[in-house]
């Protein structure tokens, strides 16, 4: 039998599974679903703004006064919104429904840290076993479960869009375009761009809209409320002052010099996937084989992701995380490199897949241990910690999506390599502070927690009976 906390942690990871399956395969097709203007781009750009926005505000005092369950209830609705939105094609929708994801997706992220956090400490309380490398193997489940929604949600995409007839040759005059060999200032005139019949996109869509509802009614029916109580303690004991200091907590958590530290780490998570899913499948697979080819190769990513997720969150234990950020920077770095010289062609169809496999172990590193890393090194403030990640991270994907329609592609590479460096810096910056200074995890020699304030600054003081 499964413990109650690893079946918590099952559900949420099978809810975002379904969720994602949504929006992942939504977001991986809008630089080419939605090409006129840079409209897709620009509203995955509105998108991460809002987060931006959120992340300052929301999640604190959501998380506090509703608790992890029904904040991740909430928040996917926010995210189905985006579906409907892409049901009327046009700015006023498309913008609408991506400030109103925005304005979720921090909510959502955090509560689900935070959830898996908690559980991970529960957990290896119980079990008498290190608190770290319980959350490690949580969100190596978690990502496991979750990182495969790349599989179905574009797969989902693919066999329905094969069914275009408006699939024609790419004649080799276009393909000189393609990839980062040369500057291409129009690439909306130049590449395979041509829209799937409405119809398919409307099938498509409701399918995705399917799969969201799927989400809300798993976590409504099946995850438990675990930090229920503290949600209404908190309702009933709070004044004007906690809600305000509760507020700005997320802001309040940058006096910290780790989290500064951490700020390159974060934004180049968004940096890394948004380049993958913006610029990858636009200039190279899009562009040399078509937009029915861009879920099938995302798969390729999906899959391997997936997989690595669970087995470096498993490996972490043995190895340590800088072996894992290490490898994955070296990865992230010889594909970089290998993507400003290839020309891509039809011909070459097998490498259009490992680039995707490559970059979704490499992410797998990123997404497992970075947000393992956060709840190691801030336990008494999980939710305004996870709210700086996903502030951060949501920033890179800002500055990556508002420049994709403006530079170069080979650019746009050179940016991210050099974001790459410097977070590889700062990251061994905060390992070697926590070689030195080690965070005392959360049932570190405890036997009874006592609560003495419930503000943003929240400490939980640890009472030591001997």
């Amino acid at each position: 039998m499964i413990s109650r906390n690893t079946k918590n942690v099952l559900v949420v990871s099978f809810g975002f599974l379904s969720l994602f399956t949504a929006y992942g395969g939504l977001q991986s097709l809008q630089s080419s679903l939605n090409a006129e203007e840079g409209m897709g781009v620009i509203s995955l750009s509105v998108i991460y703004a809002s987060i931006i926005l959120s992340s300052m505000f929301l999640p604190p005092i959501m998380i506090k006064n509703l608790g992890c369950k029904w904040t991740i209830f909430i928040s996917m609705a926010c995210y189905i919104s985006y579906s409907f939105g892409n049901l009327f094609p046009g700015w006023p929708a498309l913008i609408a429904t991506s400030v109103l994801l925005g304005l979720g997706g921090s909510p959502l992220w955090s509560a689900k840290c935070t959830f898996l956090t908690i559980s991970g400490n529960a957990e290896a309380e119980k079990g008498n076993k290190k608190g770290q490398d319980v959350i490690n193997q949580y969100f190596g489940i978690f990502f496991l479960i979750f990182q495969s929604s790349a599989v179905w949600g574009n797969l989902m995409s693919s066999l329905i869009f094969q069914q275009d007839s408006n699939i024609g040759e790419i004649s080799e005059e276009r393909l000189q375009f393609c990839g980062a060999a040369l500057c291409n200032e129009n690439f909306t005139t130049t590449a395979n761009i041509t829209r799937p019949e409405q119809h398919l996109v409307n099938i498509l869509l409701g399918c995705y809209i399917g799969v969201g509802v799927l989400a809300m009614l798993l976590i409504a029916v099946f995850l438990d409320n675990i930090d229920g109580k503290v949600a209404r303690d908190f309702r009933r004991n709070r004044g004007n002052q906690s809600i305000c200091s509760t507020l700005l907590s997320t802001l309040s958590l940058l006096r910290d010099k780790r989290l500064i530290m951490l700020i390159p780490l974060t934004m180049y998570s968004g940096f890394e996937q948004s380049f993958l899913s913006g610029e990858y499948t636009k200039n190279y697979v899009t562009c040399a084989l078509g937009i029915h080819y861009v879920g099938f190769a995302m798969i390729c990513f999906g899959a391997v992701n997936a997989l690595s997720s669970y087995v470096f969150g498993r490996l972490a234990q043995y190895t340590g995380r800088i072996a894992l950020f290490c490898f994955a920077a070296l990865i992230n770095l010889s594909c970089a490199i290998a993507l400003l010289f290839w020309r891509p062609h039809p011909d070459q169809l097998p490498v259009f897949f490992v680039f995707p496999a490559l970059w979704g172990m490499a992410d797998a590193v990123w997404q497992t241990q970075t947000n393992a890393l956060y709840g190691t090194l801030f336990p008494n403030h999980k939710e305004a910690a996870f709210a700086n990640y996903r502030m951060w991270e949501s920033l890179g994907y800002v500055i990556a999506f508002a420049y994709s329609t403006f530079i170069c592609l080979s650019t746009k590479i050179y940016i991210l390599i050099s974001v790459l460096a410097l977070t590889m810096l700062t990251y061994i910056w905060v390992e070697y502070n926590e070689y030195r200074h080690p965070t005392a995890p959360v049932n570190s020699k405890c036997k009874v927690f006592t609560v003495k304030a419930i503000t943003a600054n929240e400490k939980i003081i640890c009472q030591t009976f001997m």
